[in-house]
């Protein structure tokens, strides 16, 4: 994996390709001409001291930062081929194709089933048999039916913190997404949580093309294909992880992993 440089070809097997991504939070810079492909149904990480743009560049995948003021987006994000970032896309259909999780877990305060079904009610499903089945399917999607079947109808504020993260991720599968987007999802949690999230995260990249932000190097070496390495808002290097971590290009980078700085 590396940079797309703009003179390459998209391949099918890329699910994402951003080319020449700058974005502008009123006149400072945040990103400066990112490009990068993901290729599909594989973990790509993205890492970097804090504030390098790796969490605003995941938010450009699924048009978060529409929802902020005096931000202006530049170059192009392809997902499947089409402009995200295209005048006609719908952008209640993107966030329903490209799915994210935060860092800490956001669960509604509604029952555990409220939860996993508020996304299909709001798309318009109103059968019974169909909702139980999205729940249940979705739950065992994120390792957490065992948990919790006898505990559907309670609260999910009720649930420990690995659980409600799992909860989460849930409720984006239960809309079918395509891209799974999680931002630092393990950072509030525990070691024995941080690990139940992560072999879910490799599970699910069978099905789903996955972007993780990450701090944690480990984390970042044991479940991701592809990594890449931000730094002032500038997308320094990506490539396969094991050639990132152990023969890394840029200078930067090895320093980086290596903790000389971060």
């Amino acid at each position: 994996m590396s940079a797309y440089k703009g003179d390459g070809v998209i391949l099918m097997e890329d699910k994402i390709v951003v080319k020449n991504l700058d974005l502008y939070y009123g006149d400072n810079q945040a990103l400066k001409d990112v490009s990068i492909v993901m290729p599909e149904k594989s973990i790509t990480a993205f890492i970097g001291p804090s504030g390098c743009g790796k969490s605003t560049f995941l938010r450009t995948l699924n048009r978060m930062h529409d929802l902020l003021p005096n931000v202006k987006i530049l170059g192009r994000v392809l997902i499947d081929g089409q402009e995200i970032y295209s005048p006609d896309m719908d952008v209640v259909q993107l966030r329903k194709r490209v799915g994210m999780v935060f860092q800490r877990p956001n669960p509604f305060p509604k029952s555990v089933f409220e939860n996993v079904a508020y996304g299909p009610r709001i798309h318009g499903e109103v059968r019974k048999h169909r909702l139980n089945e999205t729940v249940e399917q979705s739950l065992r999607g994120a390792a957490l039916w065992d948990e919790v079947k006898d505990r559907l109808h309670k609260s999910a504020l009720g649930l420990s913190g690995g659980q409600q993260q799992r909860l989460c991720i849930a409720r984006l599968l239960a809309v079918e997404p395509e891209v799974l987007l999680m931002d630092e999802p393990t950072s509030a949690l525990d070691p024995i949580s941080t690990m139940k999230i992560e072999e879910l995260v490799t599970v699910l990249k069978q099905k789903y093309t996955i972007g993780i932000v990450t701090h944690n190097m480990h984390q970042a070496s044991r479940i991701s294909d592809h990594t890449a390495f931000f730094l002032n808002g500038e997308l320094i290097e990506a490539d396969d992880t094991g050639v990132l971590f152990t023969r890394p290009a840029d200078k930067r980078t090895e320093d980086y992993i290596s903790g000389r700085f971060g």
